[in-house]
């Protein structure tokens, strides 16, 4: 019984995760760490892979990074790798392919070497959301001030190193840069509107069909797996209860025999004494019985020498003597 309601529980907690699977699989299929496209050189950048375990991410020009092999983890929806240590030849597409041919969506990245970067979404962004562009200066973590510029016009003087484009539009999009006076200037990083979810659209259907058939495939093998190795211990279990049983049963059994046996000798001795008391007092009675009292010997001795005395005649003081 118990067994079958872990069962059923698991199955249960596999098809919510399912459920809640498909909801999120409908984002970007592949993303990266903090959302930005550019990198100071030394940095780290971690790629998130959406509806597969296990993928390795691929470069434009040197293919599979190796690397993946062993920074590759599981995600909640997903799995991830962390390529450690970029330098500027690391710049370029990325992307992953994932079963049957099929390839993800691409990210562009860019690694520079110098003091300043530009804190740009890497996916496309949605007509009608909000986007922020950050200056950012790799000597300080401080605000400074910054110039904004798309096709290399200036479009945006900031006191503060951001620049937030509200209601974002196809007209908003095209290559973006910044610079901070005495820091110097940042690469130029493409901002795309809207074109990420059409990119990406019959990947996702392929990754969702894929990884729902591997699911329904996993799951029945791991329930399986899951009972024989529950089964046994479940039966161990109630094979140690039931002699636990036993033994309980036999130790109340001897309890309850020892405490008759003693009260049984308790009676026993019981009468012995009573035995030994009756005859110590028949003992005595007897005795009593043939030792009278000599006081009671002498009392009969006198009575009976009275009553063989014979009678004597005393004359009579009104007779005369002849």
């Amino acid at each position: 019984m118990e067994v079958t309601a872990l069962c059923i529980k698991l199955l249960m907690t596999v098809i919510m995760l399912m459920c809640d699977h498909d909801q999120k699989v409908n984002a970007a299929s592949l993303r990266v760490d903090r959302n930005r496209a550019q990198f100071f050189e030394y940095e780290s950048i971690t790629f998130y892979y959406e509806g597969v375990s296990y993928c390795e991410v691929v470069h434009e020009s040197k293919g599979k990074i190796s690397l993946c092999n062993k920074t590759n983890e599981r995600t909640a929806t997903g799995s991830s790798c962390t390529v450690t240590n970029v330098y500027v030849d690391d710049s370029g597409e990325y992307w992953f392919d994932a079963e049957g041919g099929k390839r993800s969506n691409s990210v562009n990245i860019t690694v520079t070497t110098g003091s300043v970067i530009l804190e740009i979404p890497a996916l496309p962004v949605m007509e009608g959301e909000a986007v922020t562009l950050r200056c950012r200066n790799k000597t300080t973590s401080s605000q400074t001030s910054a110039h904004f510029y798309q096709y290399g016009d200036l479009i945006s003087n900031s006191s503060t190193g951001n620049m937030i484009i509200h209601n974002v539009s196809k007209s908003d999009e095209g290559l973006y840069k910044c610079s901070i006076s005495g820091a110097g200037e940042s690469a130029e990083s493409r901002l795309s509107i809207g074109d990420g979810q059409k990119e990406t659209s019959s990947f996702k259907e392929t990754v969702n069909s894929s990884y729902n058939f591997t699911l329904w495939i996993i799951i029945p093998v791991k329930l399986v797996a899951l009972v024989m190795l529950l089964g046994p211990v479940y039966l161990i279990k109630v094979f140690w209860h039931r002699v636990n049983e036993s033994v309980e049963s036999t130790s109340t059994s001897t309890t309850t025999y020892d405490a008759v046996t003693r009260n049984s000798q308790n009676e026993v001795h019981e009468n012995v004494e009573s035995t030994s008391i009756s005859t110590t007092t028949y003992a005595a009675v007897t005795k009593n019985r043939k030792n009278p009292n000599p006081k009671s010997k002498r009392l009969k001795r006198h009575l009976k020498t009275t009553s063989l005395e014979p009678a004597v005649s005393r004359p009579s003081a009104d007779t005369n003597p002849s």
